[in-house]
């Protein structure tokens, strides 16, 4: 049976792995498809994604990634795929996720969407989460794959904080002043 895994994965991050790796031990091929979306403004583009999802993913001898435009269920439907594979994070994704599945289940019959629950240390990763602390100088490598933290890194124009620590210094806690009351 073969899945389709699809999103921007812009950048990939380890959740994003973690549920490609378990997807792997489902089905006998799972596709990463990255979507072409021209209405985001991605900060890699189409080729650099498909090339960091390679190296990420290429201990996975039943990985494919490839990229498509238009609908979904039309892609699964040409690449003879059965499944949609998609991750849960919280509640708010499965009433996203639901609406979608039914929404193309009314284009396609064919395709069934299956849904991993994310591993609990990846619950609250996306790759926005991981944008915006990159583009605020934190650290992702914990984040990310080491050459996918290096490619933001080299965006945002910074080095990896790990290898230049920001020192924190205490900051005194405020002193009380005292307010006379009036009786």
């Amino acid at each position: 049976m073969i899945a389709i895994y699809p999103g921007s994965f812009d950048p990939i991050t380890l959740g994003h792995l973690d549920l490609i790796g378990r997807g792997s031990r489902l089905f006998e091929r799972v596709i990463v498809a990255v979507l072409r979306n021209p209405n985001k403004m991605p900060l890699f583009s189409v080729e650099q994604r498909l090339d960091q999802i390679s190296l990420s993913t290429q201990h996975l001898p039943n990985i494919e990634v490839d990229s498509f435009d238009g609908l979904t269920v039309n892609y699964a439907q040409m690449r003879q795929a059965q499944v949609l594979l998609r991750g849960l994070r919280a509640v708010s994704d499965f009433e996203v996720e639901l609406q979608m599945a039914h929404t193309n289940k009314t284009l396609s019959t064919q395709i069934e969407t299956v849904f991993l629950a994310t591993s609990n240390e990846y619950s609250f990763l996306s790759s926005s989460v991981v944008k915006e602390i990159a583009r605020f100088g934190g650290s992702i490598d914990h984040l990310v794959p080491p050459h996918i933290a290096l490619d933001i890194y080299q965006c945002y124009n910074q080095n990896s904080p790990m290898l230049n620590p920001i020192s924190t210094e205490a900051i005194p806690p405020l002193k009380s002043i005292s307010v006379e009351r009036e009786a």
